[in-house]
């Protein structure tokens, strides 16, 4: 009796997980196609809306045509609620920010299950037969651990393909390969294929239920960071070691960075597909092709729960203030000697009025919009123009040819021009100094610059007479200016000018 109790606890716990609970309930026939009409492989992620409204379309086609006793009630919000609580549907935040269900892994399995029910072909065949013995030899070459046995596999393994390879050098027939072996052979690649998908999911939600009990602990503060972080090192450890599914991820995660394989992998499909086109259906064809990306797809949902984990871990490290939580550690201790210090006091029955609730806070302000990281994102980039050669940039000399009145040059010019007038007789003015100057300190801004300086000086009057200011823009072109004369004499008045 202890061994058929001991083996009906097991079956037990069997059914009791997601994977059968769903295949075995009442309601089995329309969540299973309601599932598998919403979710494909192609469409891994619904948004929330999208599939509360699909699901409450489908219950209600389903009405229509008579089958009412094993309907879900309530909305298709409702199901899918019901379904998520179930392990059956996970609810997440897809990258773009947008809500999203996707299955879990036990209802992945569920599906593909019921999909291997449907295939009408026998699982018992030749060619599953020689992968479990070709199989069986591979193990055996990789796993045993006498030199001498290994040796003598490999040896048996190159001298039958030596030998094959010779005969075909030498013009030997290619033996076709039957339509029957080779279907069955599709059959057992497309097999493996389908199981893909509810690996990957394993793996996923095991690093969310470490993403989970990580943001517990943060939550209720049962450890400091550094058990958290030394925790979370020890769980991915053990999560990719420890567990098929964590080796799995690793053995793919592998196999996607060897370009080599990769390419040898498409080349093959490839060649499959065509040799199989007499009798495989597109669907077919698309989960061959498919395989690569499906991989790929996989193992990014997985590096994404990593990198949430290492965010969730990042965010609380960066945060946490140790100087609060140091003061905030003072504030109880000081407390729990004030309370002892009251103890050695206090009477039997002397009690402490203590506010149940907090005074009410004043508080002038309140943020009402907060920080927006829509806010920073740079404008977009200027589309390029049709038949059109995008501009060349201006260099440092070009665009202060084209800017403002150059004046720490213009002012020195000044002050030696004055400062040699001193010294001789004879007089001269600001028009014959601006045009003895350098044909890049004689633009129109420039002369602007200069009649400015003179503004400002005291040593420079203006008369009665004007005279030419012969300017050269950057492009060479000239234009004469006529100017009242400034020459030295008293200060210029603003007035005058």
């Amino acid at each position: 009796m202890s061994e058929i109790n001991g083996e009906l606890a097991r079956v037990k716990s069997a059914f009791e997980q997601p994977t059968l609970s769903l295949l075995s309930q009442r309601q089995a026939l329309v969540a299973i196609a309601i599932l598998n009409s919403c979710f494909s492989r192609d469409m891994r992620l619904v948004p929330t809306a999208r599939l509360h409204i699909q699901v409450e379309s489908y219950l209600a086609e389903i009405a229509t045509s008579g089958l009412t006793e094993d309907l879900p009630g309530g909305s298709g919000r409702d199901v899918c609620l019901r379904w998520t609580k179930a392990q059956w549907l996970i609810r997440s935040v897809a990258a773009d920010g947008t809500e999203v269900y996707s299955l879990t892994s036990h209802a992945q399995q569920a599906l593909d299950f019921i999909t291997s029910l449907r295939q009408e072909r026998t699982g018992l065949s030749e060619h599953r037969i020689a992968n479990i013995v070709s199989t069986a030899r591979r193990i055996n070459r990789a796993s045993n651990p006498d030199r001498e046995s290994r040796v003598a596999i490999l040896d048996a393994e190159i001298m039958q393909l030596t030998v094959e390879r010779d005969r075909l050098l030498a013009g030997g027939d290619i033996a076709p390969m039957s339509d029957e072996r080779l279907l069955e052979g599709f059959d057992e690649l497309l097999s493996l294929v389908a199981q893909l998908p509810s690996d990957f999911k394993r793996v996923e939600e095991a690093f969310r239920t470490v993403r989970g009990e990580i943001l517990d602990d943060f939550r209720a503060e049962r450890r400091v960071a550094g058990e958290v972080i030394d925790r979370y090192l020890g769980r991915i450890d053990q999560l990719i070691t420890a567990t098929p599914e964590g080796r799995a991820f690793e053995g793919a995660f592998a196999l996607l960075r060897d370009e080599e394989l990769l390419q040898q992998l498409r080349q093959d499909v490839g060649a499959l597909i065509d040799n199989g086109d007499s009798f495989l259906v597109d669907r077919d064809r698309q989960e061959l092709r498919g395989i690569v990306p499906l991989m790929r797809e996989g193992l990014d949902s997985v590096l994404d729960q990593r990198s949430r984990i290492s965010e969730v871990l990042r965010t609380y490290i960066t945060t946490r203030d140790t100087q609060k939580d140091r003061e905030l550690d003072r504030v109880l201790r000081s407390l729990e000697g004030a309370v002892a210090t009251w103890l050695t006091m206090a009477g039997p029955r002397e009690v402490v009025p203590l506010a149940l609730l907090p005074e009410q806070m004043d508080i002038e302000h309140l943020r009402e919009r907060f920080y927006d990281p829509a806010d920073e994102v740079p404008l977009p980039p200027l589309p390029a123009a049709d038949e059109e050669e995008p501009p060349t940039g201006l260099s440092l000399e070009e665009l202060r040819r084209l800017g403002g009145p150059r004046m720490p040059e213009l002012e020195q010019a000044l002050g030696v021009a004055i400062d040699a007038a001193r010294g001789r007789s004879g007089g001269w003015s600001l028009g014959q100094l601006f045009s003895e100057l350098p044909e890049d300190l004689r633009r129109p801004v420039d002369a602007l610059g200069l009649l400015h300086l003179a503004m400002n000086r005291d040593d420079l009057a203006l008369t009665d007479d004007s005279e030419p200011y012969f300017a050269v823009r950057p492009d060479g072109s000239k234009r004469t200016f006529r100017v009242p004369t400034i020459a030295p004499g008293t200060r210029v008045e603003e007035d005058d000018l």
